[in-house]
This record gives structure tokens, C-alpha cells and sequence, in this order.
């Protein structure tokens, strides 16, 4: 996966984990909820791992 690619799927997991906690709220759904805060703790895992790919190109471009 490129790097754009891992930060734009980063994001969307990351703003799904957040709706699908808000849900879990709403109807008072504890499983909804941590599941939701999984997907969000992947999200910024995956938003990372894209920062850290453009971090690695720029060096070795420097390089």
C-alpha cells in the first residue's frame, strides 16, 4: 500500500471508530463502543505507518 493510500484509509477508519463509538453511546452498547475503539486505534496505526513511509522516502531521497 503507498503511502497516501495507508493515510487516506488511516482517516477513514479513524473517523468510522469515532461514529460507530458515538453510536455505541447513544444506544448504550459497550461492545459497539470498544469495538469502535479499536478501529480508531487502527486508523491512527495506519495514518502512522503512511506519515513513516513519507518520512523513510524523504531521507532516502536527501540521501
Amino acid at each position: 500500500m503507498s503511502s497516501m493510500s495507508d493515510k487516506v484509509s488511516g482517516k477513514a477508519n479513524e473517523i468510522a471508530g469515532k461514529a460507530r463509538q458515538a453510536a455505541g453511546d447513544m444506544t448504550d452498547d459497550r461492545s459497539m463502543k470498544a469495538k469502535g475503539a479499536v478501529q480508531e486505534a487502527k486508523g491512527k496505526a495506519q495514518h502512522a505507518k503512511g506519515e513513516a513511509k513519507d518520512a523513510v522516502k524523504g531521507l532516502v531521497d536527501r540521501a
